[in-house]
């Protein structure tokens, strides 16, 4: 009798894998839960060198934990598109995730088919994704009251206590997408990897702030170089400003000190050289990718000129496109046009340490946001909060449509499947309403998370849906069912709602599709052929 499969091979098939994939999804849901909303709690998380991270950022939480299942590894794939695709949202992904298997799963009890659920689910993402326009806001994107307030949801579960740290991260997250935002036709190119951030402990939240200009987190290479220089012409290299080692080792004989002085002054004639060629050609502050040893600071410091060294190639790239400058690969070409310039290159004191500021630079396009805390955790988790409100920008700018917040939005969608799964015949019809029954109860949660009566909730949000106001929402912050949620300016991206449907439809889709689970047996070590010494080679005969 043959086997199909390797010796430990585990199979298991039908609706038990099925059941058990979703209890690995709503497991990892339910964990996510409690972080939704403005009123959503932290989670700490200890790695295994016990480095702890405290957040309530869904994708942070995903990446940070070692997920085995490999449904919920599907999962945490769709919250990491979420985040490639408009850097928010994931948290709302995998809930909506969780709610969507939750209501599957009632289905299947009712013996419906997981081909009809999934067939009944892309039908409800369609329906909403051609009528989410609908009960959007078209938004002017120079009018800047409406980007606060949508920054302002955006943030509103960070943990900054504050309004007045509130309003400045607000201000600066708004200031650093507009200067580097490019108009085109009607729409904005915009490359957040031009926003840098520097964390630099001491001070409070309340200092951080936003560079216009690009900050390095560097010192100036040697104490007898200049601190400060106006009107910078800067040099960005990426070779060393010393006499490199040879790959090929080899040795010198000297016979007389001589021999030995002249040695030395060869190097120092080399390494002059590469100084004068670049001042040659106006350089007064040189940036480099390598080393620059004691000869070539003297050289510099003599000539009055800034070095700073080995300078990660991403923000080499990034100094030179902010300063208008040619990374040059070596001195034998180097001309003034291969020079960037900047009003202003000082070394500052922050904090405890030095960074190099890059100010009034030839492009303009590089801004840098300094992040003052207390502590590390406190910095990172304000960095991410960062990269949470400024995609928020990121995406109004590029696609001008809010909707209300406070689940106003889920809820709306929800009465619309319900008003089109009538006109849908057969069992796909439960489908459907099993999607709006996953919408609501996502509102449900935040009703759930402020401390809210989740059922007192649920009705009043579908009474006043039912009456026609789209905009009715859950305020958080009062504890109260609001009647238009855009009113008092909680205002959510549209995109990201959207995004939010397509992942947690693929995904739930992708899990129910799933019916067999096939785990190979781990790989046997090879054993040694032959024996100790007994063993015949090939082709011989005892």
């Amino acid at each position: 009798m043959y086997s199909l499969f390797r010796q430990g091979t585990q199979k298991e098939s039908g609706e038990d894998v099925l059941r058990s994939n979703i209890l690995a999804v709503r497991t990892l849901s339910e964990m996510l839960r409690s972080s939704l909303g403005p009123r959503g709690l932290d989670k700490m998380l200890i790695s295994s060198t016990n480095d702890v991270t405290v957040t309530n950022d869904g994708v942070t939480i995903v990446k940070e934990m070692d997920v085995q299942h490999p449904a919920a590894k599907l999962v945490v794939e769709a919250a990491k598109a979420q985040d490639t695709q408009v850097g928010d949202g994931t948290t709302s992904a995998v809930v909506l995730t969780g709610f969507l298997l939750e209501q599957a799963e009632k289905l299947l009890d009712q013996k419906v088919h997981p081909t009809i659920i999934i067939e009944g689910y892309k039908r409800a993402s369609d329906i909403i994704l051609n009528h989410s326009k609908e009960v959007a806001i078209k938004i002017n994107t120079s009018d800047k009251d409406y980007l606060r307030k949508v920054t302002y949801t955006s943030l509103s579960s960070k943990f900054f206590s504050g309004e007045s740290t509130l309003n400045k991260i607000i201000d600066i997250s708004i200031d650093a997408v507009v200067s580097i935002a490019k108009k085109q036709d009607s729409s904005y190119n915009i490359d957040l990897s031009d926003i840098k951030f520097v964390k630099k402990r001491g001070e409070s939240v309340d200092e951080t702030e936003l560079i216009r200009g690009f900050v390095l987190d560097k010192e100036v290479a040697h104490e007898n170089m200049p601190r400060r220089i106006e009107k910078a012409k800067i040099a960005i290299i990426d070779f060393a400003l010393e006499v490199e080692k040879p790959e090929i080792s080899a040795k010198m004989s000297f016979t007389s000190p001589d021999q030995i002085r002249e040695a030395l002054e060869e190097q120092s004639k080399y390494v002059k050289s590469l100084v004068d060629a670049l001042a040659n050609a106006g350089a007064n502050v040189i940036v480099s990718q390598k080393g620059m040893d004691d000869i070539a600071s003297y050289f510099m410091a003599k000539k009055r000129i800034i070095g700073i060294k080995n300078v990660s190639r991403s923000d080499l790239e990034k100094l030179a496109k902010s300063v208008g400058a040619k990374i040059i690969t070596t001195v034998k070409d180097v001309s003034p046009d291969d020079l960037g310039y900047a009003e202003v290159v000082e070394e500052r004191k922050v904090g405890n340490s030095k960074a190099v500021f890059f100010e009034g630079a030839k492009q303009g396009d590089a801004v840098t946001i300094l992040i003052r805390g207390s502590s590390d955790i406190v910095m990172d988790e304000l960095e991410r909060s960062f990269q949470d409100s400024l995609n928020t920008v990121k995406n109004v700018l590029q696609y001008p449509y809010v909707v209300a917040g406070g689940g106003a939005f889920e809820m709306e969608m929800s009465l619309k499947l319900r008003e089109e799964a009538r006109k849908i015949g057969g069992k796909e019809q439960l489908a459907v309403e099993a999607y709006a029954d996953a919408l609501e109860e996502f509102a449900i949660t935040l009703a759930e998370t402020a401390g809210l009566d989740s059922v007192d909730a649920l009705v009043q949000l579908r009474n006043l849906h039912s009456k026609g106001l789209r905009n009715a929402g859950i305020n958080v912050e009062s504890g109260k069912v609001e009647e238009d949620m855009a009113k008092i300016g909680v205002l959510d991206p549209l995109i990201v709602k959207e995004q939010v449907i397509k992942s947690s439809t693929e995904a739930a889709t992708a899990i129910l599709k799933i019916d067999d689970y096939i785990a190979a047996a781990p790989a046997k070590p090879q054993q040694q052929q032959g024996g100790e010494g007994g063993g015949m080679m090939p082709g011989m005969m005892g």
